[in-house]
């Protein structure tokens, strides 16, 4: 099992473990990337702690030190020397180095003033060195297993150099190690558990049982090389990314990213609940009930959910009724308690759209700003920010379809969300020009662009639309695909931009989203073609943010969850429509 280990650049994809609010990463804040590795912890936002680096006892400079990481490790070498680390436990790092080598831990803030950066003291007690940061409101405690600790600018305030250099002890040949633990007021003299070897094939046994259940396919069946490698690494994205309950997060929470994305925001968080439901059920639940946890008065769920952040400004897409469903068909059951919960939350968040953003009198619902819609700059709402949108439609015509159901389950009257679905796909065909869907102005009526993949979503309404409908919207759609997928902006718009966020580049989202409504309208060739391509794309660039839809290049982020997550819901299917043929 443990051979089911993936490899991947430090400078893509951070180490860390499921639990862990910590990551190794050169990555040190919203697109700025360093040349050393650095400590960063996720508690409060994104805060690099310590750079950790290694050198030769032989060479005072940090000399050429080649880094490479898998999920259980990461390693430093000279050629001649080594230095590992490995996530002992979610809050525990423990680094060894070869004799002749040593590693500086230093801290990341430059200057210690009353109400930020990094001061550093030796406790007493132990001899451990103990850094306390303002940012994170945490105590980094760096403790000698073995060799000794050399401390520079303990007690220092004001502008200094803080830093711990970690040696081998005396001559003995032999190397050192340390553990650096991460905790808020105290806690009791580090003690080991199990050696440094020990922890690291716990690491790995641990990764690998965890991407067994998600990703079966990869080591139940002949699989090409780069399924299966992207597999193992989609898995380890989101593994990695999960982090234990703390702060505003009242689950354990799989984030956006352990980048600078290190946030749930209230859609993404539904394709991270599908790609686990299958082999993690608990933690899928836990995934879709996150945002619920903060669900406001008039029934809104915020737009995103950080450890000590959590904003209501705008809002995400109603997409949590085919979410609930997709993780039903998945073999999700809930309980009876938590069935009540569910329909309750989802009963509340529906009425949201159907009370607070509708105008009196009118059927349709409305997005206030792009960032309502998760596609924040979509030319949709270039001409008006205040838009009735199609995919909008079809999202609630779904979710209340899922409401009815879910109200025959826990013996509630399942009548007026009926009545409600019959009113929103009535309105959903006002929006059909008879050559595709339209969006409009919810203030004068007219038409917003029509460059964007966004209206075409409205075929996630699947075989709910007029078949001469789906045939016009598959047709529209090919107009997007490039060789990696569906651009978000047309790409002979004089809109399109390659990094334009949603004015081009493709996303996990609106692929699947495309997919999964191309399917279930009938057009299940040019769905298995959007499957196709954005599959080969993240095998071929990983799992970023969004891509180049021209190039396929990854852009921004490159350890996004959500890309990962629809990878690997893409792949289960793939992997279960050739199982039937078989």
């Amino acid at each position: 099992m443990t051979s089911q280990i993936p490899a991947f650049p430090l400078r893509h994809v951070p180490l860390s473990r499921r639990g862990s609010w910590l990551n190794l990463s050169p990555v040190v804040g919203a697109h700025r990337t360093v040349d050393d590795v650095h400590l960063v912890s996720h508690r409060t936002g994104m805060h690099p702690v310590l750079s950790v680096v290694p050198r030769s006892t032989a060479d005072a400079t940090s000399g050429r030190w080649s880094v490479g990481a898998d999920a259980a490790s990461v390693r430093w070498s000279d050629g001649a020397l080594c230095v590992q680390a490995v996530f002992a436990s979610a809050d525990t790092l423990r680094v060894r180095g070869d004799a002749g080598s040593t590693v500086r831990l230093a801290e990341a803030a430059a200057e210690l003033t009353p109400f930020t950066g990094i001061y550093l003291f030796q406790d007493p007690r132990d001899g451990s060195a103990v850094f306390t940061s303002y940012e994170t409101g945490c105590r980094y405690r760096v403790t000698a297993i073995t060799g000794r600790l050399h401390i520079e600018g303990a007690e220092s305030l004001g502008a200094a150099t803080r830093a711990v250099t970690v040696t081998a002890e005396g001559d003995s040949g032999e190397g050192w190690e340390i553990a650096i633990e991460e905790f808020e007021s105290s806690r009791p003299p580090f003690s080991a558990s199990g050696t440094f070897d020990e922890n690291a094939r716990e690491v790995a046994e641990e990764f690998a049982a965890f991407a067994a259940r998600i990703a079966p396919w990869t080591h139940q069946r002949e699989l090409a090389a780069p399924a299966r490698d992207a597999s193992l690494l989609a898995a380890y994205v989101l593994w990695s990314a999960t982090v234990s309950p703390a702060g505003f997060l009242r689950r354990e929470a799989v984030l956006m990213s352990m980048h600078w994305m290190d946030k749930v925001w209230s859609w993404d968080h539904c394709f991270n609940a599908i790609a686990l439901a299958s082999g993690e059920p608990a933690l899928a639940l836990d995934q879709f009930l996150a945002p619920f946890d903060h669900q406001d008065a008039v029934g809104a769920l915020p737009d995103s959910i950080a450890h000590s952040e959590r904003l209501y400004n705008f809002v995400k897409p109603p997409i949590h009724g085919w979410a609930l469903s997709r993780l039903r068909a998945e073999g999700l059951v809930l309980a009876d308690g938590v069935r009540d919960d569910v329909y309750d939350k989802l009963a509340r968040w529906t009425r949201f759209w159907l009370d607070e953003r509708r105008v009196p009198g009118r059927t349709l619902a409305f997005y206030q700003h792009g960032n309502d819609s998760g596609w924040d700059n979509s030319t949709v709402f270039d001409r008006t920010r205040l838009v009735e949108s199609p995919d909008l439609a079809a999202f609630l015509l779904l979710q209340l379809e899922e409401l009815a159901r879910l109200a025959d389950d826990v013996g509630r009257d399942p009548s007026p969300w009926v009545a409600e679905a019959e009113r929103m796909a009535a309105a959903l065909a006002e929006l059909w020009q008879g050559d595709g869907f339209v969006a409009r102005g919810v203030v004068d009526g007219g038409e917003s662009l029509r460059t964007s993949l966004l209206p075409l979503l409205a075929v996630v309404a699947g075989d709910r639309l007029p078949v001469d409908v789906r045939a016009e919207v598959a047709r529209a759609a090919t107009a997007f695909l490039t060789e990696w997928g569906p651009a978000t902006e047309r790409p002979d718009s004089e809109w399109y931009e390659d990094d334009g966020y949603w004015r081009g580049p493709i996303w996990a989202p609106s692929t699947m989203l495309l997919e999964d409504g191309l399917r279930r309208a009938g057009h299940v060739d040019l769905a298995d073609d959007v499957s196709a391509r954005f599959r080969r794309l993240c095998e071929r660039g990983g799992f970023a943010e969004n891509f180049d839809a021209r190039t396929g290049e990854g852009l921004r982020d490159r350890a996004y969850t959500w890309t990962a997550a629809v990878y690997l819901i893409l792949e289960r299917e793939a992997v279960r429509r050739s199982d039937a043929v078989d």
